[in-house]
C-alpha cells in the first residue's frame, strides 16, 4: 500500500527520536543536510552518520596512499552537511569542503581531508579525531567510520568481455567499480571482516530510526550491509529502518535500473534485514512505466515494508533531494512511524 502523505511537518508534540543514517558521498550528505533541519526543530535529538571508507580517488585516494590512512572525504562531507546555517556553520562548511587550485603538488586536495588527516595523526584515534573537528565545526550531529580500516570494493561484472558477454570480470576499487561498462551482479569489501568501532554498534542500539540511502547503490549504499559486525547491528537494532530511493539510475552502477531493482539487489545481499519505510519521489514515480511501479509496490509488500511517496526532489530538475523536503517527509514518516 502507498502511503501518499501530506505536506505539513509533524506536531511539536511528538518525541525527539535518534537517528542513524548510513551511506557516502552525495547521497549521504542530503539526507544529513535533512536531518540537520529536524535536529534544530527539535525533531531528532540524536544524529550519526555512519560513512564507508572505501574510496580510492581523488584527494582522498592520495593521502589514503601515502599514509594508509581512511579515505577521509566522505567523512568530511558528512561533516560539511551537518554544519549549521549560521555564519559559524556556512563559513566552516566552505572552508572544509575548499579545494586547492593551482599547479603544484596541492592541487585538487580539500582542506578538510587534510584537517581530517591530520588530526588522526596527532590523535592517533579515528572517532576522537572526528569528533574534534565536529566540535570546531558546531556539527549537529556526529560521524562515524564504517570501519576503523581502508577498505576495497570489488565488483563481479557481466558485460566487458566481447568474446563472452555473460562472462563476469572481477573489478577492484570503488572509482572502478562506480565508473564500469559493464553490469555489476555482486559486490564484496576486502577486508571481508573489518574492525567496527564501538561507537557505530552503540549508536544503531540506541537509534529509533536508521536511514539508508539515497547515493550510489553499489559503492555507498550497500557495502553497509556487507561488514558483518554492522549488518549485525542493523539487524539486531529495534531502530525502524528506511530506505531512500534514488531519483533515477546512475551510469556505472544502475544503468536500466527500475525502483524495484534497487531494492532486489538490497535483499540479495542483505535478505535478513528488516525495513520499515521505503521513501520514494514522486515526480520520479510518474515517470515510471505502470507496471514498474507495480512491480515496486510488490517488491516492498514482499520485504513487508511501507511505501511512502513524497516530494522530495529539487524543482531545478537535478537529480538530487532538496533538504527542506526531504526533511518533511522525513518528519511525517517519524510522527506516523
Amino acid at each position: 500500500m502507498i502511503d501518499r502523505m501530506s505536506s505539513d511537518f509533524l506536531g511539536s508534540d511528538q518525541r525527539a527520536q535518534a537517528v542513524v543514517a548510513l551511506g557516502g558521498g552525495h547521497g549521504l550528505h542530503a539526507s544529513l543536510s535533512a536531518l540537520r533541519h529536524l535536529v534544530d526543530d527539535l525533531t531528532v535529538d540524536e544524529l550519526t552518520a555512519v560513512v564507508t571508507v572505501a574510496d580510492n580517488g581523488g584527494s582522498s585516494g592520495r593521502l589514503r596512499g601515502e599514509f594508509g590512512v581512511l579515505p577521509p572525504g566522505d567523512l568530511r562531507m558528512a561533516l560539511a552537511a551537518l554544519c549549521g546555517d549560521d555564519e559559524w556553520g556556512d563559513t566552516w562548511a566552505r572552508v572544509l569542503q575548499h579545494r586547492f587550485a593551482g599547479d603544484g603538488e596541492m592541487r585538487g586536495h580539500v582542506v578538510g581531508n587534510l584537517l581530517i588527516v591530520g588530526l588522526w595523526e596527532l590523535l592517533g584515534d579515528h572517532v576522537d579525531a572526528l569528533d574534534w573537528v565536529g566540535r570546531l565545526l558546531g556539527a549537529k550531529g556526529r560521524v562515524l567510520p564504517m570501519a576503523t580500516e581502508p577498505m576495497d570494493i570489488t565488483a563481479d561484472v557481466r558485460g566487458l568481455d566481447p568474446a563472452d558477454p555473460d562472462a563476469l570480470t572481477s573489478v577492484r576499487g570503488q572509482v572502478e567499480v562506480a565508473t564500469t561498462d559493464g553490469v555489476i551482479a555482486a559486490i564484496a569489501l576486502e577486508p571481508p571482516d573489518p574492525e567496527v568501532s564501538p561507537a557505530v554498534v552503540d549508536a544503531l542500539a540506541a537509534a529509533d530510526w536508521a536511514v539508508l540511502g539515497p547515493g550510489s547503490w553499489f559503492t555507498s549504499v550497500l557495502p553497509h550491509l556487507l561488514v558483518p559486525r554492522l549488518r549485525s547491528a542493523l539487524v539486531a537494532t529495534e531502530a525502524r529502518l528506511i530506505v531512500v530511493l534514488n531519483l533515477e539510475e546512475q551510469a556505472g552502477e544502475t544503468p536500466g535500473f527500475g525502483p524495484a531493482d534497487h531494492l532486489a539487489v538490497l535483499s540479495e545481499h542483505a535478505p535478513d534485514l528488516a525495513i520499515h519505510t521505503v521513501l520514494a519521489d514522486r515526480r520520479s514515480l510518474a515517470d515510471v512505466d505502470p507496471a514498474e511501479l507495480a512491480e515496486l509496490e510488490e517488491t516492498v509488500a514482499a520485504l513487508g515494508a511501507r511505501l511512502v511517496v513524497d516530494d522530495v526532489a529539487a524543482d531545478d530538475g537535478a537529480p538530487r533531494h532538496d533538504p527542506v523536503r526531504l526533511a518533511a517527509a522525513y518528519a511525517r514518516i517519524f510522527a506516523a512511524g
